[in-house]
């Protein structure tokens, strides 16, 4: 979910709370997926959550930044680094 929220009813008494959301978390049987979003709502994720989900799986894997880097380029053109460290889908191209 994306978005900025605020806590607190409007009309109430108690200081209201603003805050933004950023990216998105899930736990399945265990395993962690976690990414953010590009200022136009793109997913992305970096060697960090790689390797939060590589070290959530069943039977752990504790890899370097040098093997993240190897795995993410050996899926070349599948993903693209948007900016340095941080990486999405590819997208499609259009036909024209």
């Amino acid at each position: 979910m994306r978005g900025t929220r605020s806590a607190g009813p409007a009309n109430s008494t108690t200081t209201r709370t603003a805050f933004t959301e950023q990216g998105v978390f899930c736990r399945q049987d265990g395993v962690e997926i976690d990414v953010d979003f590009a200022p136009d709502g793109t997913e992305i994720f970096d060697f960090w959550r790689l390797r939060l989900y590589a070290r959530s799986l069943p039977d752990p894997l504790d890899l370097s930044d040098q093997v993240l880097r190897a795995a993410v380029q050996s899926l070349s053109p599948l993903l693209t680094e948007v900016r340095p460290g941080w990486f999405c889908r590819a997208k499609a191209a259009t036909a024209t």
